[in-house]
């Protein structure tokens, strides 16, 4: 149950989900500007309690990685609370000195590399040692951890930073009197980046990818699907990015990512809480409008080619065997968004889906089993996903039968109303409660701005929602749930497990 306090906040949020005239009064509440050189802010006052929450979002993620020097957007995710050149460090120009002379040993150990068959393998273990060491001397000055213990002394938590394949967020909350820290803060690292400790940080990229998908059948099997799926769009490469990738990062390669993805008018920022929009605005000229406006960085125009047959992707592992369909879809921008967000609650809506209820439930040859309605990403073309964890004693072969049973029947009769509404309700009631926190709605508030150019379409998009009718349910289904239009991934356990999985050929019927 709600209890009484969280009620009492919720309910007056209620009409501003209702129309276009509460939405007005939602804006009265808004402030949003635009600096001179391109950053734009949304602040929103709450004054329910005296804390803040800030977002930062860079319209820039793993899509935008250069051709081989991918996970170099997640680099920066590792590198936002290593410092600035007075916080983190114990003397910034002897540091800045040993940071340079790592790059000048790597270069000539890169040199040396680049003989290959002809390399002196003694000499590259020379330089390999000497790189070592030059790392070591720079982080002899290192203070570690100082930067986000600045901002835990001051109160601040929910310190963190994520990297999608569409954007890199930034974020924390602050007590109400500590604001003047963040702008300090987080306009000092856009200003002066450091890129402090970055082999050390590189490492700990290649050991997440190592963790999250070498080591995991299931990231293992989504990157597979991406990269199947996708022929020439970016979104075939895995946010991570690729091992060999990884363990090439110089820090030429994230100062120029930096120079051209992290300008100003790049960069999205919201603050929602108890603030004076007056003192927000006279803040963020002081600290951010020190940073020089920069051309938008290029978009990416590789465009996918329309698939011509069915794919399929097969990966042996001994963990528990599970699936992933995928059909092709178009962008979040495309008139039939809205439909792919019904289509997936009402197949896929918790344990009211369709889905859950035949595979799981009733039928019992699946421990989980449900849809996505848009990954990887959803700023280009991209895919609707089906997944299902077969149950013991059943296999893949036996859930992708039911599941391509339970599609074709979805296709062939119209959804009907009462479910229909259910799905509207249950979308409206899942902002509801994603307003009751301010970090989420500083999220949602750049996400959507930084997508559509716009904050309201967080509002709109509800209802966009509501004018999904029957009819475009169906559609849509039909349009885009064809074989011809679809990748299929498997996880299978050996043959000698005793529960090998065999899936049926793409081209067959389903």
């Amino acid at each position: 149950m709600i209890g009484f306090q969280k009620l009492r906040f919720l309910l007056p949020l209620v009409p501003l989900l209702c129309g276009a005239q509460d939405l007005k009064e939602f804006e009265k509440r808004v402030t949003e500007f635009t600096l001179a050189n391109g950053m734009h802010f949304i602040i929103l006052e709450r004054h329910e309690a005296p804390v803040v929450s800030f977002h930062t979002y860079v319209n820039a993620g793993a899509v935008d990685d250069p051709e081989g020097k991918t996970g170099l957007a997640h680099m920066f995710e590792h590198m936002a609370f290593k410092g600035t050149e007075t916080i983190g460090t114990k003397n910034w120009p002897e540091e800045k000195k040993a940071m340079a002379a790592i790059e000048e040993v790597y270069d000539r150990l890169e040199q040396e590399r680049r003989k290959r068959s002809h390399a002196d393998a003694k000499k590259v273990t020379a330089l390999e040692a000497e790189v070592k060491a030059a790392i070591e001397k720079a982080d002899s000055y290192v203070v570690p951890n100082l930067y986000p213990t600045i901002i835990e002394e001051n109160g601040g938590v929910g310190l963190n930073a994520f990297t999608a394949l569409d954007s890199t967020e930034f974020f924390y909350s602050l007590p109400a009197n500590r604001i003047e820290l963040w702008f300090l803060l987080e306009s000092e690292r856009f200003l002066h980046p450091v890129f402090r400790e970055f082999y050390k940080e590189r490492d700990v990229v290649a050991e997440e990818r190592r963790m999250r998908v070498d080591s995991d059948p299931q990231g293992k099997l989504l990157e597979e699907l991406n990269a199947a799926a996708f022929e020439a769009h970016p979104y075939r490469r895995p946010p991570a990015g690729w091992a060999s990738d990884i363990q090439s990062l110089r820090v030429r390669d994230a100062e120029q990512f930096f120079k051209t993805y992290y300008v100003p008018g790049n960069i999205t920022i919201a603050i929602v809480g108890d603030v004076d929009p007056k003192q927000v605005r006279g803040f963020a000229e002081k600290y951010f409008e020190r940073l020089v406006r920069g051309p938008l960085p290029p978009l990416v125009h590789t465009a996918e080619p329309a698939q011509d047959g069915p794919r399929q992707v097969q990966v042996e592992s001994p963990a528990q065997p599970f699936e992933v369909v995928a059909y092709k879809r178009p962008d979040q921008y495309d008139q039939d968004d809205p439909v792919f967000d019904v289509i997936s609650s009402i197949l896929a809506g918790g344990r009211t889906g369709i889905i859950y209820k035949e595979m799981v439930r009733d039928k019992q040859i699946a421990v989980a089993a449900g849809a996505e309605a848009d990954l990887p990403g959803s700023k280009y073309p991209n895919l609707f996903v089906f997944y299902a964890f077969p149950s013991l004693g059943h296999t893949v072969s036996e859930n992708q039968t039911m599941l391509d049973g339970i599609i074709a029947q979805f296709e062939s009769r119209k959804v009907d109303a009462e479910a229909l509404a259910r799905v509207k309700t249950k979308t409206r009631a899942g902002l509801i409660r994603r307003l009751d926190s301010n970090a989420d709605l500083a999220q949602l508030l750049t996400e959507y701005y930084g997508a559509y150019g716009d904050w309201r379409k967080l509002f709109t998009s509800l209802d966009d929602i509501d004018k999904v009718t029957a009819d475009d349910v169906q559609r849509v289904a039909r349009r885009y749930f064809v074989s011809n239009a679809r990748t299929v991934a498997f996880d299978f356990q050996p043959a000698s497990s005793g529960q090998a999985a065999e899936p049926r050929q793409p081209g067959e019927k389903r």
